[in-house]
């Protein structure tokens, strides 16, 4: 009888542990994954976006990164190894990075920071109602890329040539060309491509465009030059050709101008779209959203160095000025 008592006793006490240890083990926390071939520049700006929205990284939610930076070719494999994980939402920089990613899974929401061109691409039905798995912010405005023009040929005064660097390996892109050659028709000017494919073709670009005597270069909307932007101030530098270009980090590296919108604004942004997935909203009912800002940033010093005087009137107009 007391062999029976002592077994119960202990039976409870190992079924009252259980509970315990049940009660206590954490809920599993929502992990999202962040993927691209260079992600990172603009990261902080993502997390910054989640405090905003009461997420604490490894407290209240778990971010696991996968990126090939200046390696393209391998993100396919970093996507499936993504999918793996089972992650509650996918966050990508660019369209070019969301079609790898929708390729590897069509059911797992896919948030992009910077979406460009995303109907032609199939990326979504529309802006209204996306209607698949993507959704996110917008980077092509109507008519930016004829404004980023119009500035450059503001600071080159009488200006005939202008150089324009040109990823033609980025899908995503392709709409910038039909709008940069009316807008140069319409401005009088001549455009002179130089196509590249990887940061390995840019020293070749910048000797073409030199040869050729352009005025000053526009480069071009695309993830992959502006990772490569010290390289692109430091060639511009060489050949003694002045450059602008859509973002501040342009300017920040040594560029003239920039013109476009905040890429921090559009990564603090996504943090919103991935709320609302983790809180149960569809990304196919999520719509897609224009960019909240644009902005103007001047180096002056920059353009003292290569003997440009900023235009008063567009000095007038920045918001930012680097002296």
């Amino acid at each position: 009888m007391r062999r029976r008592t002592v077994l119960a006793g202990i039976a409870l006490s190992f079924a009252a542990g259980s509970r315990a240890a049940f009660a206590q083990a954490p809920a599993k926390l929502p992990l999202v994954g962040i993927l691209g071939v260079d992600p990172g520049p603009l990261l902080d700006a993502f997390r910054q976006g989640l405090q905003k929205f009461g997420y604490v990284e490894g407290q209240t939610i778990v971010l696991t990164e996968r990126s090939a930076p200046g390696h393209p070719e391998r993100l396919a494999a970093l996507a499936e190894e993504m999918v793996s994980l089972k992650p509650n939402v996918i966050v990508v920089p660019n369209s070019a990075d969301a079609l790898v990613a929708k390729q590897a899974s069509t059911a797992i929401p896919i948030v992009v920071a910077t979406m460009a061109d995303p109907e032609r691409l199939k990326l979504i039905e529309s802006d209204a109602r996306p209607g698949g798995n993507v959704t996110g912010i917008l980077v092509n405005l109507d008519g930016l890329p004829g404004k980023q023009l119009e500035v450059a040929v503001e600071i080159m005064s009488g200006a005939t040539k202008i150089g324009f660097l040109f990823n033609v390996a980025n899908p995503g892109i392709a709409f910038l060309r039909p709008e940069l050659e009316a807008a140069a028709s319409r401005l009088k000017v001549t455009l002179v491509r130089a196509d590249v494919r990887s940061p390995g073709d840019l020293d070749a670009a910048f000797r073409a465009l030199a040869a050729e005597h352009v005025d000053i270069v526009l480069v071009g909307q695309d993830a992959m030059l502006r990772a490569n932007v010290n390289l692109i101030a430091s060639l511009a530098a060489t050949a003694r050709v002045p450059f602008v270009g859509g973002q501040r980090e342009y300017v920040e590296a040594g560029g003239i101008v920039s013109y476009g919108i905040s890429l921090r604004e559009n990564y603090q942004r996504a943090a919103y779209y991935v709320d609302r997935i983790l809180k149960g909203a569809k990304p196919s009912e999520l719509p897609a959203e224009l960019p909240t800002k644009v902005e103007m940033v001047i180096n002056r010093k920059a353009a003292g160095a290569l003997g440009i005087t900023i235009p008063p009137a567009l000095l007038l107009r920045a918001d930012d000025v680097i002296e």
